[in-house]
């Protein structure tokens, strides 16, 4: 019975010893605006673009986590985008340090006029 317990209980604290340990990173979320003055003409008239400076998106986030996007304008409810609303077309890109949001018509052929200020809120989403 000794014997058998001298082999048993190695046996049972190598086994014990090995479990998976998983390590949660919060999200992170940044609020920020656009002046309506920070958006920039394209195309036309037909596009507006506003730039972010993003130090937080760095090479992790963009080759490995996730970057979420939600615009409001005035007291409006933050809407996710990319998002066709009331004929316009909203979408937004991404690389390391910056983000930058885009406004057109939702044909991409008629001319609109420059947004208001924006409300922004971008969620970093960190993944492994």
């Amino acid at each position: 019975m000794k014997k058998l317990f001298l082999i048993i209980l190695p046996l049972f604290l190598l086994v014990s010893a090995c479990q998976k340990t998983e390590y949660v990173t919060p999200n992170q979320t940044i609020l920020t605006s656009i002046p309506a003055t920070g958006w920039v003409s394209s195309n036309g008239g037909r596009r507006y673009s506003a730039t972010i400076d993003m130090p937080e998106i760095d090479n992790y986030i963009d080759e490995r986590g996730g970057v979420l996007v939600y615009l409001a304008f005035g007291d409006g409810p933050y809407e996710q985008i990319p998002e066709v609303y009331d004929g316009f077309s909203y979408s937004y890109s991404y690389f390391p340090g910056q983000l930058t949001v885009d406004v057109q018509s939702s044909d991409g052929n008629t001319p609109i006029s420059a947004p208001g200020t924006a409300y922004v809120k971008i969620l970093l989403i960190e993944s492994n």
